[in-house]
């Protein structure tokens, strides 16, 4: 199976950390946050990546190289305008013909890959999204009317619970049946057209750790917890 991962984004909620380097390269402890992902995927076998680069591409491929000294075969695909998270996938369609993996090149969890993509495989899914539950506590009493402002309901600082997308997808080819031939496109849009296509698509339910680096407070807890909680 092949892994597409995205790894081209400037970095922009973590600057100043990436004004000099690609957020992937970002370290937490000894290991840049890309590799870390690198090592989790090669556990699961899968060993066949691209790297979908575009901000300071040079570096990601000098430290990455074609992936021999981190046990996995490493291609690159460089888009040289902005093609969101979906859009990227049209530079390499000719390379994706069986069921593939598409994920985020800044996210820490512990997911077990092999078990997602089972459950895509049973599932026999076009395209499974993996989700992680999270919890937002609410510090007031929340009040329900009716279309009349008739009181119908007080709940007292509740806690509402839902999931979230982690970045992670299993695909089939045909997914890429839907996508724009070129341009821009992010991939809930590309969820949201398999649906409407009537194409199945799936949701697992990922139960552990996981975090998206995405700002300074997100890379201070990775690197706190990478090694105890993962």
């Amino acid at each position: 199976m092949k892994a597409f991962i995205l790894a081209g984004g400037k970095g922009s909620r973590l600057l100043p950390y990436t004004t000099n380097f690609p957020k992937p390269l970002m370290p937490i402890k000894d290991k840049p946050i890309l590799e870390i992902v690198i090592d989790r995927l090669r556990k699961a076998d899968i060993t066949d990546i691209i790297f979908g680069t575009g901000h300071m591409a040079e570096l990601l491929q000098t430290f990455f190289g074609n992936g021999e000294k981190f046990g996995v075969k490493i291609s690159y695909s460089r888009e040289d305008e902005p093609l969101g998270t979906a859009g990227p996938l049209n530079l390499v369609r000719d390379k994706l013909t069986d069921t593939f993996l598409v994920m985020n090149g800044d996210i820490l969890t512990d997911i077990r890959f092999h078990e997602l993509v089972k459950y895509h495989e049973n599932e026999k899914s076009t395209a499974t999204v993996a989700l992680s539950r999270r919890t937002v506590d609410i510090d007031f009493g929340v009040v329900t009317l009716d279309s009349e402002n008739q009181f119908l309901e007080w709940k007292e600082k509740p806690q509402i619970e839902y999931m979230v997308s982690t970045g992670i997808y299993i695909f089939e080819p045909e997914a890429l049946d839907v996508l724009p031939g070129e341009g821009f496109f992010n991939l809930p849009d590309l969820i949201v057209k398999l649906a409407e296509n009537n194409k199945k698509v799936k949701g697992y339910i990922h139960h552990g750790y996981w975090l998206d680096i995405g700002r300074p407070g997100d890379y201070a807890k990775a690197c706190e917890d990478y090694g105890n909680s993962v």
